[in-house]
């Protein structure tokens, strides 16, 4: 799509409109009444070719209309964008023109004019944003192709709306416009602007996020990083972003405390029965699943208590005092739990800055998405709530594995969701003995695993264990290592061009093997 700009000064919105070419669309002139208007230079020193028509003193505006479409036909034009035209557009110029968009820094229809700014502060309003909107006969009010809100925040002034508005709103949402009717998109009939796939769903086409200061934290990642968290107020469910810290005496959480947490409760939710986490650095140091809570605890630590000092600990029952007694053993940071009996508690607060958080019922749906941060955009995804059971896995070896194989490789599944990849999870019973995340090769992390399973558990070792990858093994020497190790069973998602190579080395080395055919990495 070829455009046509129109600015009576910097006309910073086209300027940025050519730097990201929405839809491909492109300039193939931009146009000024003002023979001193900052957007030539900006213009010309991308290529694009300029025209001045300014008004004389006595010409009429249709006259001036008339020349101005004079020089765009010189011009292959398919839509033509205002930015800061401070001259109302007649039907002279309307009619004989491609179509004509504008944007406006407000949420039209309220705070039309060129003093929009002074009527949002003038009103009060919490809210303000920008308008682009297909330019008419009368000021500000052709049919509304999208809009973008900004906060007004207590103390602005005219420059700062101006500045938030422009990078805020209008850099978004004039490309935006621009794309859709790059691609064809728009509908314009009867005053009224129709987009298609302009839709909502699970990934809408479009999002808003509104979300409110929770608090500043003492600094960020790291101690020179400033940060602050967010409240997503209309969520439901348990987090620790909205617990309850209980010992009101111990430090609030820092930027790594709320990391680990998230993903410490994250990982036991997956479980019905009691179920005790350790978590280092948001991967997993140690899970597990017993009979009483207290158990689960214990198994959970065995797994690498070294690496669990300074750990999170989450528990998917309320914590007794059997379990507290067990957790201040050693050195924690923070404790999750959907609640604590008084015994309890008053056994976790001697603890001066061990943090206690009731995150409340486990049983609301979690977010249905999870989101990560690049830079110019975000990816979101569905959560990953794979939850297999042993008719799930297919048993793809001479070996079959036995039924309480199969159950700890469910387990595993489930756990193993929740490290870092490349992973490697080893399990026993449903605990786990050794856990190997965050390697670049897979076979890496199976020596990791296995290493951590015989130098840093206490009580069990790989000896007999099952092996749980997050992926496929490209190669047979994944297998190979922890036939050494003493494994005696796999799950893996399978899919590999080496899956027969594979099943031969498991074979070869009497090992039963099953796959899920999906994978579960986390990154």
């Amino acid at each position: 799509m070829k455009l046509a700009g129109m600015a009576s000064n910097r006309g910073r919105n086209l300027l940025h409109i050519a730097d990201t070419a929405p839809g491909g669309a492109e300039f193939a002139v931009v146009l000024t009444n003002e023979a001193g208007a900052p957007v030539l230079d900006g213009a010309r020193e991308r290529d694009i070719p300029t025209e001045v028509v300014a008004r004389a003193e006595d010409e009429l505006r249709e006259e001036h209309e008339r020349r101005l479409l004079e020089r765009l036909e010189g011009y292959d034009v398919d839509l033509v964008c205002l930015d800061g035209y401070m001259r109302i557009l007649t039907e002279t110029f309307l009619d004989a023109a491609p179509r004509t968009l504008n944007v406006h820094p407000s949420l039209l229809p309220a705070f039309p004019g060129t003093d929009a700014h002074e009527q949002v502060l003038d009103a009060g309003v919490a809210v303000t944003g920008c308008t682009v909107h297909v330019v008419d006969e009368t000021v500000d009010g052709g049919p509304i192709v999208t809009q973008q809100p900004v906060p007004v925040y207590d103390g602005d002034d005219v420059g700062d709306l101006k500045q938030r508005v422009l990078h805020e709103a209008e850099f978004s949402a004039y490309p935006r416009a621009v794309e859709w009717f790059a691609e064809d998109r728009v509908t314009v009939e009867g005053g009224e602007v129709s987009i298609e796939g302009d839709d909502g769903g699970a990934f809408p086409a479009r999002r808003l996020v509104c979300e409110d200061r929770g608090r500043e934290l003492r600094y960020g990642e790291n101690p020179h990083q400033d940060a602050a968290v967010y409240l997503d107020r209309a969520r439901e469910g348990a987090s620790v972003v909205g617990a309850a810290q209980l010992n009101e005496g111990a430090k609030a959480l820092s930027y790594n405390n709320y990391n680990d947490a998230d993903g410490a409760l994250r990982l036991i939710t997956e479980f019905d029965d009691p179920a005790a986490a350790v978590i280092k650095h948001t991967n997993p140091a140690g899970c597990a699943t017993a009979e009483s809570l207290a158990a689960a605890y214990e198994d959970a630590l065995a797994t690498d208590p070294m690496s669990a000092f300074g750990g999170i600990v989450a528990l998917n029952r309320t914590c007794g005092a059997d379990t507290a007694a067990a957790i201040t053993d050693s050195f924690k940071e923070v404790v999750v739990a959907p609640g604590y009996t008084d015994s309890a508690l008053e056994e976790l607060s001697e603890k001066d800055n061990l943090r206690v958080l009731d995150v409340g019922s486990l049983d609301g749906a979690s977010e249905p998405t999870v989101e990560s941060d690049l830079v110019g955009g975000r990816l979101v995804q569905e959560r990953d709530g794979q939850s297999l059971g042993p008719a799930d896995l297919e048993t793809v070896t001479d070996r079959e594995p036995t039924e309480a194989q199969l159950e700890t490789m469910c387990f595993a599944w489930r756990t193993i969701k929740h490290v870092k990849s490349n992973a490697i999870l080893l399990a026993d019973g449903t605990e786990t003995v050794g856990v190997g995340m965050g390697q670049v090769s897979r076979v890496d992390a199976v020596r990791l695993a296995a290493m951590k399973a015989d130098e840093h558990a206490e009580g069990k070792d790989a000896e007999g264990a099952v092996m749980a990858s997050d992926a496929f093994f490209p190669f047979p020497d994944g297998i190979e290592v922890a036939a050494e190790a003493g494994i005696e069973a796999v799950v893996q998602p399978g899919g590999s061009v080496n899956d027969e190579d594979v099943i031969d080395a498991a074979n070869e080395h009497d090992v039963a093997m099953t796959f899920t055919g999906q994978r579960a990495f986390q990154h």
